[in-house]
């Protein structure tokens, strides 16, 4: 049962179905010199260059035989290699095996403040030696170090099970430690991490609670564990809330999905977010406010309902509001993509809310297909908010309509009678009307900034990230010929309309030197 504090108050949806790796450089052709040390040029910069690297992931990937072990794949910018990392990458301490899914989840910041990028890697249902048995699905963290030569074999490679990260806690079967990442630098320039382990069990006035889920958070060199039974986060532990399912953050803020939170007394899998800051109060994070749809009137847009879900997806970016002179606000997506929208069950719905520095909040949006001016109409199984990537396209000025964007995923939507082809509506949440400038974007229209054609069950949307200047958009389940084993297209959003000369680009297995192996690639967020 969710209770609120301040001022406010595992299952996933149907949609998300969701050659051995060595960690070499796999050449694009010729290579300029690598730097000599690493520059911190930007947020995602493995080689330290100065120019932006990309990440993607397919945990569903064979290595070494072992059928859904996983990998990495980072290309690097300015056309500088290919890399490939998996638990068959010299250093590793692993052993690729089926089902592991390594790369499930991925973080990227500078852990050792060297200005190259370092690379965290999730591997949730890891199995881990005990007594001669297996630990089934406690899952497993690695960090990789980038270096000015790139990053995979010959790199730092630290990997953590739950207890070897923090040994005040016990490494479980089907903890799924590192289910979900966050990663970055405190407004003090301090790095934190945050890991998830939604199926963790907590023992709360004397019972065991089963998958309710805890977080570990590493802020520089220090290590905190936070579940909902610690003092002052918001929530009453329960069996199946799932507290570190999803994980967003910024430089002041960082956010905890748990879609399973049971809202009044039988609102299962109804869903909460609590968001934090990185103050270290009574030994924890300081949690400002706990988030959640409530009893009809008491919580955000909507009504808390069996299966919402609530918090499956999030996302979190800087918000430097009027009379302000810096981002001391930020602004929070959270998709809910089990909500009905009036009797169309499974059609989904996201809110975007303001969070202030004292833990007052907003609701500055409250989105669904039957919204002002959205294009399209609620359809059941669309799942609309499965996944939502929300931006601040520029961060020195204050924030309006023109530079916040958010992109929801609806993997669950029909495109031209093509069943769970799947789409991403582009939002300005901002906007007086939320319809107003929307974009629907799919892989059948013509001129689409995402080329190619829609084939059933794509389930486009479902794998979605953004950074300031671009747009991440993964369609790993793609069954179009010559993108069957996955697809990931970066787009501009100054292009996001497809009008200007910047375009998409489009990384495929098997074209510019991306091995031709796997069969999920383009994992993202």
């Amino acid at each position: 049962m969710r209770r609120r504090m301040g001022v406010a108050a595992f299952a996933v949806t149907a949609a998300a179905v969701m050659t051995a790796a060595t960690g070499g450089l796999i050449s694009l052709g010729p290579s300029a010199a690598a730097a000599a040390t690493c520059t911190a040029g930007t947020g995602t910069d493995f080689n330290g260059d100065g120019v932006t690297d990309t990440i993607t992931a397919d945990p569903g990937a064979t290595v070494n035989g072992a059928v859904r072990a996983g990998l990495v794949r980072i290309m690097l910018g300015g056309g500088k290699g290919v890399f490939e990392i998996s638990q068959a990458t010299s250093g590793m301490n692993a052993t690729p095996e089926r089902g592991d899914q390594f790369g499930y989840s991925r973080a990227a910041y500078d852990a050792d403040g060297d200005g190259c990028t370092d690379l965290v890697v999730g591997a949730p249902y890891e199995d881990v030696p005990q007594d001669g048995g297996n630990l089934i699905d406690a899952g497993g963290i690695w960090v990789i170090h980038g270096t000015p030569t790139g990053i995979g074999a010959g790199s730092k490679i630290e990997s953590y099970t739950q207890h070897q990260f923090d040994t005040s806690t016990v490494t479980e079967a089907y903890d799924r430690f590192g289910f979900a990442l966050q990663s970055g630098s405190t407004s003090a320039g301090a790095s934190y991490l945050v890991i998830g382990a939604p199926g963790e069990n907590i023992t709360a006035d004397g019972k065991d609670y089963a998958d309710a889920g805890c977080i570990h958070y590493l802020q520089g060199s220090t290590r905190y564990t936070v579940n909902q039974d610690d003092p002052g986060v918001p929530g009453v532990v329960e069996a199946h809330d799932r507290f570190g399912y999803s994980l967003a953050g910024t430089s002041r803020y960082f956010a905890v999905g748990a879609p399973g939170e049971t809202i009044g007394d039988d609102a299962v899998f109804a869903g909460a977010v609590t968001v934090f800051n990185h103050t270290i109060t009574d030994g924890v994070p300081t949690a400002l406010v706990g988030l959640d749809q409530g009893a009809s009137g008491e919580g955000l847009a909507g009504t808390a309902e069996s299966n919402d879900q609530f918090g499956t997806s999030i996302d979190m970016t800087s918000y430097w509001p009027s009379g302000q002179t810096y981002n001391s606000d930020a602004l929070l997506a959270i998709g809910t993509p089990g909500e009905a929208v009036g009797s169309v069950t499974g059609s989904g719905a996201v809110s975007v809310i303001r969070i202030q520095p004292s833990g007052v909040y907003a609701e500055l949006a409250a989105i669904d297909a039957s919204s002002d001016g959205v294009e399209g109409f609620p359809a059941e199984g669309d799942f609309f908010g499965q996944r939502v990537a929300l931006t601040n396209t520029d961060t020195s000025v204050v924030s309006s309509d023109a530079t916040i964007r958010l992109a929801v995923g609806i993997p669950g939507r029909d495109v031209g009678g093509v069943k769970d082809a799947g789409a991403i509506q582009i939002l300005r949440p901002l906007d007086t009307s939320i319809g107003a400038n929307d974009k629907i974007l799919t892989r059948a229209s013509s001129g689409s900034v995402l080329p190619g054609t829609a084939t059933a069950r794509d389930y486009t949307g479902i794998s979605l990230t953004s950074g300031s200047a671009n747009l991440y958009v993964g369609v790993p389940y793609s069954k179009e010929s010559g993108t069957s084993k996955g697809v990931l297209y970066v787009i501009p959003w100054s292009d996001i309309n497809g009008t200007t000369s910047t375009g998409t680009t489009t990384y495929v297995p098997g074209t510019g030197g991306i091995p031709d192996s796997g069969t999920s690639f383009g994992v993202v967020g």
